[in-house]
């Protein structure tokens, strides 16, 4: 098959509209199950390269969550500790393959944002996987093949009609892409830089010292840059991509979207939050919609009388400024990367306070050494690589 017509495009009102291989070959995926829409086939397209990118340069099996042609999250599958557990809301029996992990973290970073999402994974779909993916709201998923079990589980989803795509994990696109605007083609040859640690060795920092996690950390945040809409920044930490900012004209305010995401991913993890008494059967978005408010500033939305009670078994304390300051001041060891040069120090600035130790950005700014000596006031490493990775 080398075409598969759509209900409509970006929107109900642009028809016809169709998925097609210009050159007559087979298209290289096929739908398992369910309807994918024509935004759909934009994420899962987008994710695929993503994660299996992620798997090339690391080495361990990835998971991606897409909204609206961006990750809201990226991941490997390292293994989950205790507390990450408590904290993405894993209470499974079953012991969770490491493809499961990558999907845990790759949701869980930031669950609003994921919520709704189009899922790629790198590996095939295994029950474990599949029992995690189950449990979420969720458009749809492309892997490169189902576990028979893996399979009839997630075509339970959304009443049967689950989107489910599966991919030839073998298939190379043509070395030239062509896109029409406005009855004009633009035509470019792929973005096919490779990321690996070979552009991470121009330390322009006097720290020198980037361990192999952070170096992982860095390929991660690249590669999750360049499949985010741009400008784009990315915050990694131990695996996982934990605040993405994306498709903001200004960078810093890139950096100040993704920072608030990563204070976010680590304010969840405080006792204070990890112990929030909910009532019985609260659903999933509901619950994560109350975190969200709790640790921001909207908190009274659900401490107030007559709300709280339809939340919390327990009416919760204040989480005070005072107290989250003292908890972000904990962070550290955090990576952050930018699909192109930082203009100003502010961008470094503001990474700071969010603990980040480790940048990577192409450089090229005329004040490069306003961005280098702030690094370096903070005790800082950071590359330059030396390559752009803008996406539109």
């Amino acid at each position: 098959m080398n075409e598969i017509e759509l209900k409509y495009g970006c929107n109900p009102n642009q028809k016809p509209a169709k998925i097609f291989m210009k050159n007559g070959n087979d298209l290289p995926i096929e739908v398992l199950n369910g309807k994918p829409g024509y935004i759909n086939f934009l994420d899962a397209l987008n994710g695929w390269q993503l994660v299996k990118e992620l798997k090339e340069a690391t080495g361990y099996p990835a998971a991606t969550s897409f909204k609206h042609v961006s990750p809201a999250g990226a991941a490997i599958g390292k293994e989950l500790d205790e507390t990450m557990k408590k904290v993405y809301f894993v209470d499974e029996a079953f012991e969770l393959s490491p493809l499961a992990c990558a999907y845990v973290r790759a949701r869980g970073a930031d669950r609003m944002s994921s919520y709704g999402d189009f899922i790629a994974l790198s590996d095939v779909c295994d029950v474990s996987c599949a029992k995690i993916i189950k449990k979420e709201f969720s458009d749809g998923i492309i892997a490169p093949g189902y576990e028979p079990e893996a399979l009839e589980i997630l075509k339970e989803k959304k009443k049967g009609a689950y989107a489910i795509i599966k991919i030839d994990e073998n298939y190379k696109p043509e070395p030239v892409e062509n896109k029409d605007v406005f009855g004009i083609t633009f035509e470019q040859g792929r973005n096919e830089v490779k990321i690996d640690e070979s552009l991470l060795t121009n330390v322009v920092t006097k720290n020198k010292e980037i361990p192999l996690s952070a170096k992982h950390d860095m390929m991660i945040s690249l590669i999750t840059l360049k499949y985010t809409q741009s400008n784009s920044v990315c915050f990694v930490k131990d695996g996982q991509a934990i605040g993405i900012g994306a498709g903001q004209q200004s960078r810093v305010h890139c950096v100040r979207l993704a920072g608030q995401k990563a204070d976010n991913w680590l304010l969840r993890q405080c006792p204070k939050v990890m112990n929030l008494q909910f009532v019985d059967n609260i659903k999933r978005a509901d619950r994560d919609n109350a975190i969200d408010n709790y640790i921001g500033e909207a908190y009274m939305d659900v401490l107030k009388e007559g709300q709280w009670q339809k939340i919390f078994k327990v009416k919760p304390s204040i989480f005070t400024a005072s107290e989250k300051e003292e908890w972000l001041s904990k962070a550290e060891n955090i990576v952050l990367g930018s699909d192109a040069f930082f203009p100003f120090s502010d961008s470094i600035e503001r990474g700071y306070k969010s603990g980040v130790k480790y940048v990577v950005q192409p450089g090229g700014s005329i004040r490069d050494e306003d961005v280098i000596e702030c690094c370096d006031k903070y005790g800082m490493a950071m590359v330059f690589n030396g390559v752009r990775l803008f996406h539109h």
